[in-house]
């Protein structure tokens, strides 16, 4: 009985060291790594910007959301296929996206910034909706996220509201979410004065 006791103690005391380790080690500026998990809804629509692909057209998406990192903007640029592909995951018509970057701006004023290496768009025309799902490699950043790395992928569901005089849709709700792992993320000590 007095070992198991003893054991237990011993537990105990290895994990609070540690987490307060963790925390004096956080708080003192060093980089961290993050599972992240952050909803958003927004909007997608056609892009000005042209990125120069094939038989591509250009969409942007501007969302707003909040998660594991803090609230967020998020404004995506892609080119996508004017052609569907054939896809074994989607039932629908498949639209890859061939480039495309982002940057995810936080309350803090941190800068995240996306490139996308692969994804692409499901359309479901039985249904009129859109699945979506791009996986981006993150390239640094400004302030918290100077130095951070990673991938992150979004998964989202598009509804078209309006289309173009050829019934074509043009402009979308979209609401999803982005799941993956940030690594180096800077985490700064806030000196609160509470008087």
């Amino acid at each position: 009985m007095q070992t198991r006791t003893v054991t237990r103690t011993f537990v105990l005391v290895a994990l609070m060291l540690n987490l307060g380790v963790a925390g004096v080690y956080a708080q003192s500026g060093h980089p961290i790594n993050v599972r992240v998990k952050m909803t958003f809804s927004g909007n997608g629509a056609p892009s000005p910007i042209n990125l120069n692909q094939p038989d591509t057209s250009t969409s942007e998406e501007n969302v707003a959301g909040d998660g594991t990192l803090g609230p967020f903007t998020f404004r995506n640029v892609s080119a996508n296929s004017r052609t569907p592909h054939p896809s074994s995951t989607c039932p629908g018509l498949f639209f890859p996206r061939v480039a495309g970057a982002g940057l995810l701006r936080f309350e803090d004023g941190s800068l995240l910034k996306v490139n996308l290496t692969q994804g692409g768009d499901c359309i479901d025309l039985v249904q009129m909706v859109g699945h979506c799902t791009l996986t981006f490699q993150i390239n640094g950043g400004t302030g918290r996220f100077q130095n951070a790395s990673g991938v992150l992928t979004l998964t989202e569901t598009a509804h078209p509201i309006l289309a173009d005089a050829l019934n074509n849709p043009v402009f979308f709700s979209e609401t999803g979410e982005l799941t993956g792992a940030v690594f180096g993320v800077n985490i700064e000590r806030e000196d609160r004065d509470d008087r």
